[in-house]
Order: C-alpha cells, then structure tokens, then sequence
C-alpha cells in the first residue's frame, strides 16, 4: 500500500511541536509531504527557501519524510501529490475551532480529501512559533523550543536585524 498524506503549515520557524507531528505522521504514512507554504497574509522572518532547508535538515533522518514549498489552496497541492490525506497539528482547544473550519471548508471544496487531526505532545503544546521569535527577539534560550539548527539560524537573523 502507498499511504500518503501532505503535512501543510508555514513552519516560520519549524518548532519541536511540528518535528513531533511529522515523525509520528512517517511511522503511519509510507510518504508524508512536509508542505511550506507561501503566505501572503503573514510576514515571515525567514523565507521559504529557508523554511525549506531547515525542516529538511530536522527531518533528515527520516526517509520517507519530502519537504517542498507550494502555493495555492492545499487541497489541489494534495491532489498533485496524488494523497487524499492532510495532516494538521492541534496544541490547544484554542486551536480546533480555526482548523475545524479550514477542514469544513477543504471538504466543500474537495470531499475526496480527508483531514487529520493530530495532538502534539503535552510537552509541546503550548509552543508557537509566533511565541518562540518573540522570546528570541527579547534574548530567551528557544534551543528547547526547536531543532539546535533553527535555533541558530534564528539566533544569527535576529542579530543581522539588530544591527
């Protein structure tokens, strides 16, 4: 069987909360698609390429994990990757009631595609990757918050913003 499924998101920056949801998402799926998207209603710190770059370094040690960006409605970039499957990631409470109403949508917009929810672990499930820039920008530790890489990609673009 060929099971995939699209894990979507703008990952500015990657966190360990999505390193969570894409490891257990490979050992359920043989192909997991981790989708970068461009976002124009948001500013991101880093820029796709390097969203990219990043997550493929963190995922380097699974095999059956691509990371590619795209653009667009999710639910066609699924359909090119030929899965009926999207993944999305859940923290909080606070977090279900805006993916409730992307997957409503999603499914009048295409009823042969599934959404997934997914809970992050405990421990990481009050992380953002809004709240660990902030506490980058005010000189906080965020290694616990993301892969040692994004931690020193963040530390280094935040001192070039600085200066």
């Amino acid at each position: 069987m060929n099971r995939k499924a699209v894990y979507p998101g703008t990952f500015d920056p990657v966190t360990c909360g999505h390193l969570d949801i894409i490891e257990r998402a490979a050992k359920i799926y043989d192909r997991v698609f981790v989708s970068v998207a461009h976002s124009a209603e948001k500013t991101p710190l880093f820029s796709v390429k390097e969203r990219v770059l990043m997550i493929r370094e963190a995922t380097s040690h699974l095999k059956n994990v691509e990371v590619e960006d795209f653009e667009g409605l999710v639910i066609d970039y699924a359909r090119k990757k030929k899965t009926r499957v999207i993944i999305r990631g859940l923290r909080m409470i606070s977090d279900f009631e805006y993916e409730f109403q992307m997957a409503l949508t999603n499914r009048k917009l295409a009823d042969d595609i599934e959404t997934i929810f997914m809970m992050t672990r405990e421990n990481y499930a009050y992380l953002s990757s809004k709240l660990i820039k902030e506490a980058a920008v005010l000189g906080a530790d965020v290694t616990g918050f993301v892969p040692d890489i994004v931690a020193k990609r963040l530390n280094k673009k935040l001192s070039k913003l600085q200066k």
